[in-house]
């Protein structure tokens, strides 16, 4: 497997990309910075812009229908963290040739309905088909919100005291994926119910609806602080990012850290440690202590599950996990097991 797949290192992207952000201005409130999901740029005294961009991922063999779910999804989850509601999108459309008219009206009809079903304007963008684009990635987007200074927040503003709660369950993305992918394969080796679970995980790869609630229950100092979706880098790699990204220290606690069996036992399957594995739609958020059991009942209300699993702590504590009374260093994220599971698996013709 080639180690370059998948989101670049933190060293990367600290060394060449930040370095070269263009023209420096006073408007930029929150600039590129790793583990966090958007962008901030003053309008007036009013009004903040906040935007993220990402890469349309589509995956024609989910059904064009959910592949277009999926794309919107991974779009707007990283927008809601930051306690806005998407607004405008701009879309850039690089499509294989070999796409065919009505594959793509499937889609973009899906796609055109979750953003109506949560008032996004579709405003500007780019469509072509081109020699050399291949699925999955076939284009980017930006997602665009408007709202005042004190309405959005960022995993910078995580604070020491917090709680830390964790939605739904670790590795959702690489279990559900799978799932969808290789289903004799899971179905051969963990039976009809483990892959019927693993493929029922589908919808629940965004964060949109947990974002949503948390929003509502209130943001800022006495609420929620920080809001994070757990990517490329898993569970480790999104804690680690919130503390990096506000200056703190960390404790999780491994045994509070929740995780469906049907995803523990396919990620056994494929190798994937689950820790440590992409996990689209499991939202990790920093709240005020006193409130953390609050919000953990509102968002079961809402059929969200969810776990109190550590606490921010101060930058001498250091960034950690417990694992059965033992203290273990959480570092950068690395290279996320999930690519290298894919490109055995599908080296393997596995189905």
């Amino acid at each position: 497997m080639n180690d370059k797949f998948g989101k670049v290192t933190k060293e990367f992207f600290e060394q060449k990309i930040l370095s070269r952000l263009g023209a420096k201005s006073p408007s930029v409130l929150v600039p590129p910075r790793n583990g966090v999901d958007v962008g901030v740029v003053k309008i007036s005294d009013e009004i903040v812009m906040v935007a993220t961009t990402d890469p349309l991922y589509v995956v024609p063999s989910y059904g064009w229908e959910k592949a277009a779910w999926f794309a919107f999804h991974i779009l707007a989850s990283d927008l809601c963290t930051s306690g806005l509601l998407p607004q405008y999108l701009t879309v850039d459309l690089n499509l294989p040739p070999e796409i065919k008219d009505n594959e793509f009206d499937t889609f973009w009809n899906s796609f055109s309905h979750e953003a109506e079903k949560y008032g996004v304007s579709i405003v500007t963008g780019h469509t072509a088909r081109y020699q050399g684009s291949n699925y999955p990635m076939v284009g980017g987007a930006t997602m665009i919100a408007f709202g005042p200074p004190d309405g959005y927040i960022t995993t910078e503003m995580a604070r020491a005291g917090d709680s830390i709660v964790i939605t739904k369950t670790i590795a959702l993305e690489a279990a559900s994926i799978f799932s969808q992918l290789f289903p004799e394969y899971i179905e051969g080796n963990l039976g009809k119910e483990v892959l019927e679970r693993g493929r029922d995980l589908f919808y629940s790869m965004s964060t949109v609806e947990d974002s949503i609630t948390c929003s509502s229950f209130g943001i800022g100092p006495e609420g929620v602080t920080s809001m994070h979706d757990a990517t490329e880098g898993g569970i480790l790699g999104a804690l680690f990012e919130i503390a990096y990204a506000s200056g703190n220290g960390l404790l999780v606690h491994s045994d509070r850290i929740p995780i469906y069996d049907e995803v523990r036992k396919i990620c056994d399957l494929f190798g994937m440690d689950p820790l440590i594995s992409i996990s689209e739609g499991t939202l990790v958020l920093t709240v005020n202590e006193k409130r953390a059991e609050d919000l953990v009942k509102v968002l079961k209300s809402r059929n969200i599950p969810a776990t109190v699993a550590g606490k921010i702590m101060e930058k001498s504590a250091g960034i950690k996990m417990e694992v059965d009374g033992e203290l273990i260093d959480i570092g950068p994220p690395g290279k996320d097991d999930f690519w290298k599971a894919m490109d055995n698996a599908t080296s393997r013709n596995l189905k």
